[in-house]
């Protein structure tokens, strides 16, 4: 019994495989999968590196699906196979960068990583995003503009490592002061402060970090 008869093939299934048909459907069904993930794989790649172009040439808020198409040479649905939206794309762009932070909080060094006091930790955690945001500022505005921010798989790791840290500093109730302390982050407020008012990244930085010394002062009260 061949094996198409095992399956249970109805009367319109071919059950010979031998001979040229076999070569002919064995042939049309081994390349397609591995062809199509390299012409998707292309594709993405294009459209990743338009995408980094018009999110860091012009205003992220102007940057719309026909844009990005247009960059990077596609076709509005394969685009849309990948992507729904122009923040959708800037995410996959930033995510990169956020995942070697996400590594350096759980496996990296002290004070950004497991050893040091809270506030310390805090502290090194408002620096180094700082860093992330002055490099990245147009894609974190293009993947976290408004509430989408609190809904970004990112902003959902800052969160538990920021509870982390209230919790291992002894504060009873922290549920509340999480996103007070990771208000300070918002991509937005960072534009604010660099562009409009002038402020260096050093000068920020400072504040936060004493900012985030004073919340969680080592040896002091929850």
């Amino acid at each position: 019994m061949s094996d198409d008869e095992q399956r249970g093939g109805g009367a319109g299934s071919v059950y010979r495989v031998d001979g040229l048909l076999g070569d002919l459907q064995a042939a049309d069904e081994r390349p397609v999968a591995p062809r199509r993930r390299a012409d998707a794989e292309r594709n993405r790649a294009q459209i990743l590196a338009a995408a980094e172009r018009l999110f860091a040439e012009q205003d992220p808020r102007t940057v719309t699906m026909d844009r990005i198409a247009k960059a990077a040479g596609v076709g509005r649905a394969t685009l849309y196979r990948s992507f729904p939206d122009p923040p959708s794309v800037a995410v996959a762009l930033l995510d990169e960068h956020e995942r070697r932070l996400q590594g350096q909080l759980i496996h990296g060094p002290p004070p950004l990583g497991p050893g040091a006091p809270a506030g310390e930790r805090l502290a090194a955690f408002y620096l180094a995003m700082l860093d992330l945001l002055e490099r990245h500022l147009p894609l974190a505005l293009g993947a976290e503009t408004g509430a989408a921010r609190f809904r970004t798989g990112a902003y959902g790791f800052w969160r538990v490592h920021v509870q982390t840290l209230l919790v291992d500093h002894g504060v009873e109730d922290p549920d509340p002061l999480i996103d007070i302390a990771l208000s300070p982050l918002s991509p937005e407020l960072f534009r604010f402060q660099r562009h409009e008012l002038g402020l260096s990244v050093e000068r920020v930085g400072g504040s936060l970090a004493a900012f985030a010394r004073q919340l969680l002062r080592s040896g002091g009260e929850g």
